[in-house]
């Protein structure tokens, strides 16, 4: 798919509402946030005047276009280039699992599907799971059942949750847990189908997912030697 992203935030935690509304006002209305801590040191902090803060992460998929259009009003009504306001960058999406997730992430934002990626032929690509809490494990035994690795999970609080119903045809808390797995690029899709599955939208964990191209690694060895030999079994 083309011009889709997802765009990464961390500010403040004082400010984050301020981010949210702004970017909901460019149709951007599904966020997840999560809360983080800063680890600069303590001269730059002084330099620029700060002080050690708990942050905020918020996680929105956009367009092009509307990442455009964000950007412009990050510098020039929120003043993010002004030290210590915050950071926010995109990642490529290479692809969602399924048209209602595409379409609960993207209403108001005037998404066309295109071509995929140019990334898509990287080597490994980054699962992002979005489920309910306490549903990790049924995730993850059924990455693990299609040789993936490990995961990580990042608590987070959603906005937006109430259009589920409208695209998805469920309602989802907004208490939500992001499970992050790293899988080669070839096992993707049997690992997300595999997932959505178990533990998808007519699961209790409700889940909803996209890939993001990884362009480098490292410590993933071991992980490619299991690959293989599953792949030589199989064979």
């Amino acid at each position: 798919m083309s011009e889709l992203y997802m765009m990464v935030t961390i500010t403040e935690r004082n400010t984050a509402k301020k981010f949210v509304s702004l970017y909901s006002s460019y149709g951007a209305d599904v966020t997840l946030s999560a809360v983080g801590l800063g680890t600069a040191v303590s001269e730059t902090l002084d330099y620029l005047g700060l002080e050690k803060t708990e942050k905020i992460i918020i996680i929105s998929v956009v367009t092009g276009t509307v990442w455009k259009a964000i950007k412009t009003s990050l510098q020039n009504k929120l003043k993010i280039d002004v030290p210590g306001t915050g950071i926010a960058f995109i990642i490529p999406i290479s692809s969602i699992g399924g048209k209602k997730p595409l379409f609960f992430l993207t209403e108001n934002q005037n998404f066309e599907k295109g071509e995929e990626s140019s990334l898509k032929d990287t080597k490994y690509e980054l699962l992002v799971v979005i489920a309910n809490q306490g549903y990790t494990d049924i995730i993850m035994d059924a990455a693990r059942e299609e040789n993936a690795g490990g995961g990580t999970v990042i608590h987070a609080k959603g906005t937006g949750m109430e259009k589920a119903e409208k695209f998805l045809g469920v309602s989802l808390v907004n208490e939500k847990e992001m499970v992050f797995i790293v899988v080669k690029s070839g096992m993707k899709n049997r690992i997300m189908k595999a997932i959505m599955d178990k533990a998808g939208l007519k699961s209790k964990a409700q889940s909803i997912m996209f890939s993001l191209p990884v362009t480098s690694t490292a410590g993933m060895r071991l992980m490619e030697e299991v690959a293989e030999d599953s792949e030589l079994t199989e064979a």
